[in-house]
């Protein structure tokens, strides 16, 4: 039967997601593997070694031992910032792949993990470099019981993991020589250079960018209690705020801590813990704080909304040139049409 030109594009999607993100079954399985034990027991293929192109500039100094944490401070280093769960590996094992696969500098890219001080670092830094030898990269503890206290319930238990709201601390996390950084969440493949993402302008005084939807209700993230209280409402007065993705986000983390906004979120946290003013979990606080406010990203880096169901229709509709597909962690991607993503026929 042949082929249907649709099809081939959809299947390589399918491929990829299954192969390298690999929801339910083994991911990246070979003859190099590693089992790191109870806490991490998938196995995972090495990677190739990724090269910077000729024009790449460098991130070391000539006297600075390759092996030297100095290259973090570089001027010319694309930081990533990603949380690790050893729960979620497989997902972000496919997220580090493609970042590095679909770079032209692969080699001043340095991940910076935060992961939960709980769990045992060795057996992630274990398994990061057995498929990852190349890798620059930093794990870093989250204290999970310094946000316990804050987190309210919300409407899926899995918001309510505070991992979640490490996104809000990065800047007291990583060192105060990283001035920027692209935070991603560890459950999306990325098939176009990260280093356009990074650059993307913040303009003179937004503190993140990241990709908004005016199109989306705004009043549905906060509850009645929060609009009909005049003082809380007001929050959005002279503002235009609009729903973004905290997923895909570029952050100034200078300006983050010149405005102490890692207070400013929690202070809202807070609130929430007094009197119910919105039901999801880590986003309405960043909402809260910076809609309104915040530099966009090109639509064409968050395919929004891809955990739909393609079977009964409930899928969006696809925008064109696709760099971020989000999976949601659910293994559940649905994809009606996949004719306008060349960048795909590449993997």
């Amino acid at each position: 039967m042949m082929e249907s030109p649709l099809l081939r594009p959809l299947l390589l999607f399918s491929l990829y997601i299954s192969f390298f993100a690999c929801f339910r079954v083994a991911s990246l399985t070979n003859a190099s593997t590693v089992n790191v034990g109870t806490a991490i027991s998938q196995h995972f293929r090495e990677a190739p070694e990724f090269y910077n192109s000729p024009h790449c500039p460098s991130i070391s100094d000539e006297d600075t031992d390759a092996d030297d944490e100095n290259y973090i401070c570089s001027d010319n280093a694309v930081n990533v910032a990603m949380t690790l769960d050893a729960a979620y590996i497989r997902g972000s094992m496919a997220a580090i792949l493609s970042v590095l696969q679909h770079s032209s500098c692969p080699q001043n890219i340095i991940f910076h993990f935060v992961a939960s001080a709980s769990v045992n670092e060795s057996l992630l830094r274990a398994t990061l470099s057995a498929s990852f030898p190349y890798l620059k990269f930093q794990v870093y503890h989250f204290d999970d019981s310094a946000v316990a206290g804050l987190i309210s319930t919300s409407i899926r238990s899995a918001l309510d993991c505070p991992l979640n709201y490490a996104r809000s601390y990065l800047a007291n996390i990583l060192p105060l020589c990283v001035r920027k950084v692209v935070y991603l969440d560890s459950d999306l493949v990325l098939v176009d250079d990260i280093a356009k993402l990074a650059a993307t302008p913040l303009g003179d005084d937004s503190v993140l960018a990241a990709p908004e939807y005016c199109n989306a209700n705004f009043t549905a993230y906060f509850t009645p209690t929060f609009w009909s209280n005049p003082s809380l409402s007001s929050t959005f007065a002279n503002r235009k705020p609009c729903y973004f993705n905290t997923g895909v986000m570029v952050i100034d983390l200078d300006r983050w801590r010149a405005g102490d906004y890692t207070t400013k979120i929690e202070e809202w946290m807070e609130l929430q813990k007094r009197m119910r003013i919105y039901e999801l979990g880590s986003l309405p606080p960043f909402l809260l704080v910076f809609a309104g406010n915040i530099a966009p990203v090109d639509h064409r880096w968050n395919q929004h909304g891809l955990g739909g169901d393609n079977f009964r229709g409930l899928c969006r509709d696809l925008h064109p040139g696709p760099v971020v597909f989000a999976s949601r962690g659910r293994g559940d991607e649905k994809v009606a049409d996949l004719a306008s993503f060349p960048l795909l026929k590449r993997l």
